[in-house]
């Protein structure tokens, strides 16, 4: 997942990100958590920020910075939270199983923070079950990209 310290979307999400990743965490899912947002307009995302943040919120998966931005790029991130799960099945290559978001809830939207849409594409993957293909795009802050030197 793509996620920052300072995105309202993300602020939302994290008491429920936390919850669902524990959760599928002791069921075996590899969590990993991104910042790619440039440190030079948004130095509250960077790498002495996160380490506060993770041992506050008790992330129990690696919060990695991204710091040449090359893993939003390969991945196609494009704003904070996004979500992509990924299968693997036997000796074949890891295949993007959902690319989405967590739920409907949004800042002052009145909906609960649920992680219904990602918990059931994960259900899915888990069991062996093919996800579906009806997925809806992650809505949150944009990316924030190194400034042009």
């Amino acid at each position: 997942m793509f996620i920052c310290n300072h995105c309202p979307f993300v602020i939302h999400l994290k008491p429920g990100i936390v919850t669902l990743t524990n959760e599928y965490m002791r069921k075996g899912l590899s969590v990993v958590g991104i910042s790619s947002n440039s440190v030079r307009t948004h130095p509250q995302d960077g790498p002495a920020a996160m380490a506060e943040e993770a041992k506050k919120l008790g992330y129990e998966f690696p919060y990695l910075y991204d710091e040449t931005q090359e893993a939003a790029r390969a991945f196609g991130a494009v704003c904070t939270p996004e979500f992509f799960l990924f299968k693997k099945d036997g000796r074949r290559p890891f295949e993007l199983a959902y690319h989405g978001q967590f739920d409907d809830s949004r800042p002052n939207n009145g909906r609960p923070v649920t992680g219904r849409d990602l918990s059931m594409a994960i259900d899915c993957v888990l069991s062996g079950r093919p996800v579906s293909p009806l997925q809806k795009p992650s809505m949150g802050c944009s990316i924030k990209w190194h400034p042009e030197p």
